[in-house]
């Protein structure tokens, strides 16, 4: 294709020139160069327009090539009104600039990369579009991919990406930390819902949560709960679990895990019939997702919740207050963590020192006391 850039070397008059293909085209300086985007070629998809470039609003304007580089891609540096209309008439034209062509001489795509464990999830609506908010006000792309709980698709799929982005973020990664620093060899790394020593890492705080969600049972009565655990390769279920054992165990309650399980509504169903058999008053799931999926198999088993059993998620995803009972959770602030981590990768701020907001506990209607 015409955007095929194979190289950018400097002439002997302090010029540059930028190769695509058999298209040599000459300027003052790299950022000239990488402006270019070479004239289009008709690529046989029906009776579509080729895109703009700048030789179009060149011709349309009078100037030359470079000048409406300059107008472009360095404000100021050109007459004002000239300024003006090379940017009117880009408008008119359509023209978006080519972002790999910006990379060559920058190194910066201005795209970011993030990757999910599952993207069916409604745990990460909140994170994507807090993530969204940042790239897109700083006028950059955000690439969504999933591993879907495979490491070694996550693996792959990250290499991939870190080719053609400035930067990627790892939300809730099933990787090894080696492997997470071997990435962020290659470009910078953001992890969520993960802590990984030397690399910026957005964990949100789950004590808050925990401890008010254990007080709340402990107040209804409950002294014996169980722990529906997420996959064993989650780092957060580890960190849920971990916590939830010190907080019940400070507070008298008998606590059991049990899993792992798949951590969705089917993951929760599967696991009702050991909840039942450990003769525990109450549940907190791992997520909404494995929450719910219990609710729901109450429901079909004549379990009465929260009479016969108080269910307590975590996340508060979208939703988890339409059900019936309403869903008692706790809530993780996953647009903060989004929007943190954008703007890390999208600032290149250096920073290795855990970001952690707090989980809040939030009482609905799917907790009582014991009967």
């Amino acid at each position: 294709m015409i955007d095929r850039l194979e190289q950018l070397y400097p002439l002997e008059s302090n010029g540059y020139r930028a190769c695509a293909g058999d298209a040599i085209i000459e300027s003052t300086g790299p950022e000239e160069a990488a402006m270019a985007d070479f004239p289009a070629v008709e690529m046989g998809f029906g009776n579509r327009k080729p895109p703009a470039t700048i030789y179009d609003i060149a011709r349309q304007t009078g100037v030359s090539p470079s000048t409406v580089s300059r107008a472009l891609n360095k404000p100021g540096r050109i007459n004002v009104k000239t300024e003006q209309r090379i940017r009117d008439a880009a408008a008119s034209l359509g023209y978006r600039a080519n972002p790999m062509a910006r990379a060559l001489p920058t190194g910066r795509t201005g795209t970011l990369g993030l990757m999910l464990s599952d993207i069916t999830n409604p745990v990460y609506f909140d994170l994507i579009r807090g993530a969204e908010r940042v790239t897109s006000a700083a006028g950059q792309t955000l690439v969504l991919a999933e591993s879907q709980e495979a490491v070694e698709r996550e693996l792959d799929d990250a290499e991939r990406l870190l080719t053609s982005v400035d930067g990627l973020i790892l939300v809730a990664s099933r990787l090894h930390d080696e492997q997470i620093i071997e990435l962020s060899a290659v470009k910078p790394v953001v992890v969520v819902n993960r802590l990984v020593e030397g690399i910026a890492s957005m964990v949100p705080d789950v004590v808050p949560g925990l401890s008010d969600a254990v007080t709340h049972l402990a107040e209804l009565g409950h002294r014996s709960i169980a722990y529906l655990a997420g996959p064993s390769a989650s780092w957060m279920n580890a960190v849920r679990w971990q916590t939830l054992f010190h907080l019940a165990g400070q507070a008298g309650i008998s606590l059991v895990e049990i899993g792992p399980g798949s951590p969705t509504m089917a993951g929760g169903s599967a696991l009702l019939p050991r909840v039942v058999a450990s003769g525990v008053t109450a549940v907190i799931a791992y997520n909404d997702l494995m929450a719910l999926g219990v609710l729901r198999s109450c429901r079909e088993e004549g379990i009465l919740v929260p009479d016969r059993l108080s269910i307590i998620g975590f996340d508060d995803i979208f939703g988890a207050d339409l059900t019936t009972p309403a869903l008692t959770t706790i809530r993780s602030p996953l647009a903060q963590l989004g929007e943190t981590a954008a703007r890390v990768l999208s600032d290149r701020s250096e920073t290795s020192i855990p970001v952690s907001p707090p989980t809040v506990f939030v009482s609905r209607a799917s907790t009582a006391a014991v009967r």
